[in-house]
């Protein structure tokens, strides 16, 4: 289930026949101001705890992760990423029908197939901005027992409001809502939309520290949710999922709130204004559409007569890595994803994006507005 996924640095690099740092992963969505100094010097200066085994349960974090957002520990699981939880959760489960709302994560329909659970797409639509319609949903999950929905979503950048979330939950009991809040960290006021502390019986939210943190490579994910269903997941955990550095980072983090929040405080401000500089320039430039994100990333709709593996192929020439979303269930060739970096490579990702838009116009293949 690997082929659902982007861009893979090491292969570009051998390609052009550069180093992988000398690309720039616009494809990873990852803050561009992480992983925090600080915790690099922790895991370094505690190397030594990959000479023995981890908690085999991983409860430390656990309790650390629930102490940091005021919940229950008995609700929590935690697991190599978010990936390895959702494929676990059809099959623990025991769902019969699943509906993924779309387009977003290929692995919400990965992890259904591995596990021969029929699933459905709701996509939504390019005339709303992608925004989720909560009445369609509702009724396209009627006779699901498991939905999946992204929140903010990948890789539309759209943001549910949380009262609606909770309406839909509590408008249908007996469906199992797995809510991915990956991305809520970039998110304005997170704390106003996770439904992390929900007390619904059929909510499930999976919580990444990959992306805000910048440390993919550790793998570490959660998933907080009810008893009843947490009984149904625990015969299914692996042990030692979690390992020595990934359990050591946790803790740190956990147990810095203040510095913790202060850095996130930071990475969605210097992402606010990445965003407005360069949905305006690209606007006043080119007809490529940016739709609006609550995220670190941007989707963008390329007009007639340029396509994703074009762009794709121009950026990549430049060593610039983006994701072509042509693989993504509902979208097309069509649509590019930018996620941002440093305003030095934002800059140099966008002028590039304007130029070949303008040898495009030159070459007729498409209009200029």
């Amino acid at each position: 289930m690997i082929s659902g996924h982007g861009g893979n640095i090491y292969e570009l690099a051998h390609r052009i026949g550069c180093r992988p740092s000398d690309i720039s992963d616009m494809s990873a969505n990852v803050n561009p101001l992480g992983p925090m100094p600080e915790l690099i010097d922790y895991l370094r200066a505690n190397m030594s705890a990959i000479a023995a085994l981890p908690e085999v349960d991983a409860g430390g974090i656990v309790k650390a992760f629930s102490r940091f957002y005021g919940i229950d520990p008995r609700h929590v699981m935690a697991g190599n990423g978010t990936t390895q939880l959702i494929y676990l959760i059809p099959r623990a489960l025991g769902a019969k029908k699943a509906l993924v709302v779309g387009p977003t994560y290929s692995d919400y329909r990965d992890a259904c197939a591995m596990n021969q659970v029929p699933c459905d797409h709701l996509i939504c639509r390019e005339k709303d901005d992608f925004v989720p319609d909560m009445e369609t949903i509702r009724k396209g999950a009627a006779t699901a027992d498991l939905v999946f929905l992204c929140n903010p979503n990948n890789p539309t950048g759209t943001l549910v409001k949380r009262p609606d979330i909770d309406a839909l939950c509590r408008s249908l009991p007996d469906t199992v809502f797995v809510v991915d809040e990956s991305y809520l960290p970039f998110a304005p006021m997170p704390a106003d939309a996770t439904m992390i502390g929900s007390d619904l019986p059929n909510v499930m939210v999976l919580n990444s520290m990959s992306k805000a943190f910048r440390i993919p490579g550790l793998r570490i994910g959660f998933v907080k949710t009810p008893e009843p269903l947490m009984q149904g997941l625990t015969p299914f955990a692996l042990p030692w999922s979690v390992n020595s550095l990934a359990q050591a980072a946790v803790q740190w983090l956990m147990d810095r709130p203040e510095p913790v929040d202060r850095f996130l405080s930071s990475t969605r401000s210097i992402l606010e204004t990445e965003k407005t500089r360069i949905e305006e320039y690209i606007h006043q430039r080119t007809r490529i559409r940016c739709f609006p994100t609550a995220t670190s990333f941007i989707l963008m709709r390329l007009p007639d007569g340029l396509d994703a593996p074009t762009v794709w192929r121009h950026m990549a020439d430049n060593r610039i890595l983006i994701r072509d979303c042509s693989n993504f269930t509902g979208l097309s060739d069509a649509f590019i994803r930018i996620s941002l970096k440093t305003e030095k490579e934002n800059h140099r990702a966008t002028e590039l994006l304007v130029q070949l838009f303008r040898d495009h116009v030159k070459m007729g293949t498409i209009h200029e507005f």
